[in-house]
């Protein structure tokens, strides 16, 4: 099974040996990946949806794999009992819904011992409930593909807040990312500067009330971004993190 570089990436976070659940799994390409590549010995496919969940099913049979890779239809996490999986993975939905999907499987955050996301949208609340809930962020991926940023998480279960709470930047860009001085990371601040400054320009020249109260919004939002742009300065200490 190939997979892009963005499911390359969330595949790459499970560590070897887990039993993985997929959430929102879709056409079960990462299930099969992990399988066929003897990452994970088993797995689960998730899915809301009928239609891509049979989707999933259609692929697992082409490839062989019935007896390793068990598909289930579900909202979220309800359908997986505590201890049939080692590895959660949560990938291409929302940051709001991905929260959603944690707060509804609170009965099995203390037995999963890894869990890996990939919000594609609101990655400050994302961070802001893991670290209100006793997760640790362990590591982090920033990739570009077909024009697009998507970030990838993996965060295990402490129990209770044994760090500071993260600073604005390091909600919105993510402290691994920051400290690694990830280079991905550092063009899409690049990036996201160029644009903030052409916005405040923009609005700078419009002069009305409404135009204002943007302007010093996106103000803020460039002063973070420049914020994070100064800390990603200086040496790579590598880009992203394989599973064990």
């Amino acid at each position: 099974m190939k997979l892009s570089y963005r499911l390359e990436t969330v595949a790459s976070f499970v560590t070897k040996g887990s039993i993985v659940a997929d959430v929102g799994t879709d056409h079960g390409y990462i299930p099969i990946f992990l399988v066929e590549e003897g990452i994970a010995p088993s797995a689960i496919a998730m899915d809301l949806r009928k239609g891509p969940l049979e989707r999933a099913r259609e692929h697992v049979r082409e490839r062989g794999l019935e007896g390793k890779i068990e598909t289930r239809l579900g909202d979220g996490l309800e359908n997986l009992a505590p201890g049939e999986a080692d590895t959660v993975v949560i990938a291409g939905m929302g940051g709001e819904l991905i929260c959603r999907i944690l707060e509804g499987g609170r009965r099995l955050w203390d037995q999963v011992g890894e869990w890996v996301l990939s919000p594609q949208s609101e990655l400050s609340a994302v961070r802001l409930f893991l670290w209100e809930n006793g997760f640790s962020l362990e590591d982090e991926a920033m990739v570009l593909e077909d024009g697009k940023y998507y970030t990838v998480m993996r965060c295990g279960r402490k129990g209770q807040q044994t760090e500071e709470r993260p600073s604005p930047a390091q909600l919105k860009y993510g402290p691994v990312l920051l400290k690694r001085k990830d280079p991905v990371l550092r063009e899409f601040l690049a990036e996201e500067r160029q644009k903030l400054e052409a916005i405040a320009d923009t609005l700078r020249e419009s002069g009305t009330e409404k135009a204002a109260a943007r302007f010093r919004e996106v103000e803020a939002e460039l002063a973070l971004a420049k914020e994070a742009y100064d800390e990603v300065q200086g040496s790579d200490t590598g880009s992203g993190g394989a599973g064990a």
